[in-house]
Order: structure tokens, then C-alpha cells, then sequence
């Protein structure tokens, strides 16, 4: 309707200036009146005048609508009562266009109050960054964490703890990390998340912080609780027998209160005797190994790390895996992909922690006719290098799958329960991890991530 009005009200000055040209050369090129050309000139002049009024009344009012949206002033108004149906017309157009940018305005604002919201009422410090460090939001408790009452700049964090800047400056998106803060208020276990989006086309950094102090407190008391009751399990079963034995052989030697004299022993007595001491000997020397066994988990020593191929790394445990029981009836297959895929870590360490995954594949698939054993290198979604060792043995039941990494607990005969429990802190030690999943009757999986 707008655009009918407008094109009419500009044809009908557009035509009249046309009339008035013609008119004006009528009078001067045909009648050459010039006396009279006067009148036609200032009807000219008038025409034009009005046209230019008329459009810059149109123009003004799109420039201060579209400066109003500029500015992001929501309260400028346009009357509809006016007598110039034109402008009316246009007011009308641009109230509506305004109340849709309101409306559009208002549900960001209820949007951004939301999320605002979340953000406050998340249980983890949350920040956001630009590549000049810039904090651009930042929720309650990262302030609370960080004990400051505003966050504007990464250099704060610097102040707090040099660590702790070090840390946010150095982190690469998806990437987690886990330090130690040092505050007035005590000692914090931080949890340091980060992920990068795209914001009005600038890149940002989104940060969550996480204190697991109490969290890591829980599992290390629920982990001691579970050492000690394996540990108590085996020494019992250790000295049991022992204090039963000794109290058995201790009654050849004594009889009511007083020893036996020598005349009253025979061989039998002797023979019985030594081979008491012989039982108490071993189960003294598997008290030792299980001691030493012990210290083998709270003294690993720190990792050496160097960059090695990891195709030569699994070549190795190959070869080594053709020695094991029940190799001939297993079908290992190995793949490292790209085959120029390289590790930084101490290759002694991480080949100890393949040799005992491979070990117990192996082991586990004793009674399996068609065992399948699998060893994958390559490089996970996240961009972090990965070996799966997988067998398409029986499998780990849920109820054992929360025990195998307790030190000294073991399902076979003749096994020491440590190797997984080491396997884990030398991948930890690396800054990685070990985790297994299972899925019974079907297969077992552990997954290292550097």
C-alpha cells in the first residue's frame, strides 16, 4: 500500500515538472516571451523544492528509524495520525517493522536472562574469554572460587595464582587439566575444562572450573577402604594358617605347661616338625611377595619420556605375545593407524602396561577354540592418541568390573591383582588414562588414552 501511494505521489510531481519543462520551452523557443518564461521557471522551481521536501521528509524518517536500531533504542515511536497518507503509511510500516525488532529484542533479553541464569545456578565456576584475555562473563562461582568480586581479565588470575594463569593461558580447547590452587581459605583440587565457540565472528574461550577436592577425598577414602579390606584378606589368609600350625607343633614340644623332654621325641616328631617350618616357610615367603608387591604400586618410579613409533612398540609386543600360553589356538591382529603414529612417553612403561593387557586377553580366552585378539593404534575423535587391546572372550561381569583395579584383587589362581592397578597409574603418571569396558559372552576392551 506504502508502495502505491509513494510511486503515485512522485509520478504526479515527476509529471508535473515534465509539464512545466515543455511549457517553459513552449514559451521561450516558440513564442519567445521571455517576460512570461517567469512564471513556468518558478512553477519549475517550486515542483522540485516539493519533491525534494517530500522525499527528504521520507528519508529522515528510515534514517532515525535505522539509527534507532543502530543505537538499539527500542522507544522510538511513529505517529499514525498524520493527514499525508504517505507518511502515515510509512509510520505505519515502520512501527510495525519496530515492534517486531522490540518483540525479537525482548525474547534475546528473556533468552539471555535464562542462560544468564544457568550459568549462575550451575554447580561448576564457569568464564569466558576472548584472545586478548578479555573475561567477557563470568558466573558467581568462579568469582567464589577464585575469592575476587570481579573478573575482567585473565592478568587477574596471575595475581591469584601464577600456576593457575599459567594454566587457563596454556589450555587448548577440549582439552582438561587438574590443579592444585593454593587460596587463604585453603587447598583446592581444581578440575579445568575448556572449549572454544564463535561469537560475533570472535573466537572464544569457554572455561569450567571444578573443585573435586571433596570428590577425590571420597575416592581415595572409599580406595583405601577397598585395599584394606584385600589386604587384610590375604594377610589372614597368610597368617591363619600359620598361628594354627605353629599352635599344633608347639603341642609335640609342650605338654601341660612344661616341655617335653628330649628322650620323649621321636623322628616322627621330627620329621612332622620340619615339615610344619617347611609349610610356615611358605607362607612367609608369600607374605614377603605380597609385601613387595605392595611396594611395587606406591613406588613406581616417574615416567622418562621420549618420542618412539608406536608401530615398532606394538611389533615388540607381538613378538613377545608368541611366547604365551595358549598363543597357538589366539588370533592376534595388530593395527596402527597412520602407520607413522608416534607416542611421547616412556615406552618401557607403556610396553609393560600392553605386555599385561595382552596377557590377560590371553589368559582369559584359555577355554575360547576361536579367540580374537585385537591391538589398534590410532588417533581418537578428540585428536589424542589411543591403543584398544580387544578379545572376544567371556567377558567382565558389572559386579567385578568395579573391582579389578583394587590392588591385590585378582579372579585367578595363581595372580598377583596388581597389574591393572599398576597399568592404571603408570597411564595416569602420563597424564592419560585406562579405562575397560565389557560386555559378557561377547568381549572385553581396554582403552589407553594419551
Amino acid at each position: 500500500m506504502i508502495s502505491k501511494n509513494l510511486y503515485f505521489k512522485i509520478l504526479v510531481r515527476v509529471l508535473l515538472l515534465l509539464a512545466g519543462a515543455l511549457f517553459l520551452g513552449w514559451i521561450i523557443f516558440d513564442r519567445q516571451a521571455y517576460i512570461f518564461a517567469i512564471i513556468p521557471t518558478l512553477f519549475i522551481l517550486g515542483v522540485t523544492i516539493n519533491l525534494i521536501y517530500f522525499l527528504n521528509r521520507i528519508n529522515r524518517r528510515i534514517f532515525y528509524f535505522f539509527d534507532a536500531i543502530k543505537n538499539e533504542d527500542s522507544t522510538l515511536r511513529f505517529p499514525n495520525n498524520i493527514d499525508n497518507k504517505v507518511i502515515n503509511d510509512l509510520n505505519q510500516s515502520l512501527q510495525k517493522v519496530n515492534s517486531q525488532i522490540q518483540q525479537i529484542y525482548l525474547d534475546n533479553q528473556k533468552q539471555e536472562q535464562y542462560f544468564q541464569a544457568l550459568l549462575e545456578h550451575a554447580a561448576t565456576g564457569m568464564f569466558t574469554f576472548n584472545k586478548k584475555g578479555f573475561i567477557l562473563h563470568s558466573n558467581k562461582l568462579a568469582k567464589q572460587l577464585f575469592e575476587v568480586d570481579v573478573l575482567t581479565h585473565t592478568n587477574q588470575l596471575e595475581r591469584i595464582d601464577p600456576k593457575l594463569f599459567q594454566t587457563i593461558k596454556e589450555i587448548q580447547p577440549s582439552e582438561q587439566r587438574l590443579i592444585t590452587l593454593h587460596l587463604k581459605s585453603g587447598i583446592f583440587q581444581l578440575l579445568i575444562k575448556s572449549n572454544s565457540f564463535i561469537s560475533d565472528k570472535d573466537e572464544l574461550m569457554l572455561i569450567s572450573v571444578h573443585d573435586i577436592k571433596n570428590q577425590l577425598d571420597e575416592k581415595e577414602l572409599d580406595s583405601w577402604r577397598k585395599l584394606i579390606r584385600v589386604m587384610m584378606h590375604e594377610i589372614m589368609n597368610s597368617i591363619t594358617p600359620v598361628t594354627s600350625l605353629s599352635e599344633s607343633l608347639a603341642g609335640y614340644f609342650y605338654q601341660n605347661g612344661a616341655m617335653v623332654s628330649p628322650e620323649d621325641i621321636n623322628t616322627k616328631t621330627i620329621e612332622t616338625t620340619i615339615r610344619g617350618l617347611e609349610v610356615i616357610r611358605e607362607q612367609g615367603k608369600g607374605l614377603i611377595n605380597f609385601v613387595e608387591s605392595y611396594r611395587k604400586i606406591t613406588r613406581l618410579p616417574a615416567p622418562e619420556k621420549k618420542i618412539f613409533q608406536v608401530k615398532n612398540l606394538i611389533d615388540h609386543i607381538r613378538i613377545l605375545s608368541s611366547s604365551f600360553e595358549n598363543a597357538e589356538h589366539v588370533e592376534l591382529s595388530c593395527n596402527v593407524t597412520p602407520p607413522e603414529l608416534e607416542l611421547h612417553a616412556d615406552e618401557k612403561q607403556i610396553s609393560q602396561v600392553l605386555i599385561n593387557l595382552v596377557k590377560n586377553a590371553y589368559q582369559a580366552n584359555e577355554d575360547n577354540k576361536n579367540a580374537k585378539i585385537t591391538i589398534k593404534a590410532t588417533v581418537n575423535e578428540t585428536g589424542h592418541p589411543s591403543i584398544l587391546v580387544t578379545d572376544n572372550g567371556p567377558g567382565i561381569s558389572d559386579e567385578l568390573m568395579d573391582k579389578i583395579f583394587v590392588p591385590f584383587f585378582t579372579t585367578k589362581e595363581n595372580g598377583s591383582g596388581i597389574g591393572l592397578s599398576i597399568s592404571r597409574q603408570i597411564m595416569q603418571l602420563h597424564g592419560g588414562s585406562l579405562k575397560m569396558s565389557s560386555v559378557p559372552g561377547k568381549y572385553t576392551s581396554a582403552v589407553l588414552v594419551f
